[in-house]
């Protein structure tokens, strides 16, 4: 079951759209998208579409004041920081912990603001490291700086930080072989976009298991 909420921010109406877990849920999974694309994106609606049964997760997928304004560009990270804290409450409305999270841009978001909100742990996917071509400008003090269980889901491929790139920390990885920054793998690949959705959703399910509500 799926319900679409909107919820103002200072920065414009957010969107959230939920996908039920049922009587059952342990989490509420919260998942903001990324600078180029919205919720459509291929991992967000895979997740989107298991967890519910996989992990008991009930799923929130925020769409940030810009995009459902419809606008090209994302503003600044701490415009972005605001709208996520802004919209909090309605993620904490269900009573069930939240595992802040989201990919690439939103993955930062959920990041930098984490264990402020009082969030339960961090789902990072296809975190950007750092700029394509650029490993000197890492970010990996954003994700270090969490102090919270996270989990962090790399494509085995993707220029924005390989997954050998990740420095050794408190935080877990899955890597999904030949995936690209969009968990998209080339038709040369030794495995399917099947099989690579399958390994983001059962790498996610498998550690929100194994979390303690």
């Amino acid at each position: 079951m799926t319900q679409t909420e909107t919820i103002p921010t200072g920065a414009g109406d957010a969107r959230i759209t939920w996908y039920a877990a049922g009587s059952g849920a342990r989490f509420v999974v919260a998942l903001g998208h990324g600078a180029g694309g919205g919720i459509e994106a291929r991992d967000l609606q895979a997740l989107a579409a298991r967890l519910p049964e996989a992990a008991a997760a009930t799923v929130a997928l925020v769409e940030q004041p810009w995009r459902v304004a419809g606008r090209k560009l994302a503003p600044a990270p701490k415009t972005l920081d605001a709208a996520w804290r802004d919209l909090w409450p309605a993620l904490r409305a269900p009573g069930l912990p939240v595992v802040a999270g989201g990919r690439s841009a939103g993955a930062r978001v959920a990041c930098r603001t984490a264990r402020d909100l009082g969030a339960h742990a961090v789902l990072a996917l296809a975190f950007p490291l750092h700029p394509p071509g650029r490993p000197e400008k890492t970010r990996s003090d954003e994700l270090a700086g969490t102090g919270l269980p996270t989990l962090v889901v790399q494509g085995g491929n993707d220029p924005f930080g390989r997954p050998a790139e990740f420095p050794e920390g408190a935080h877990r990885l899955v890597e999904v072989a030949w995936a690209d920054h969009s968990f998209a793998v080339p038709k040369r690949a030794a495995t399917t976009q099947e099989d690579a959705l399958r390994t983001v959703t059962d790498g996610v399910a498998r550690w929100l298991r194994g979390l303690p509500a």
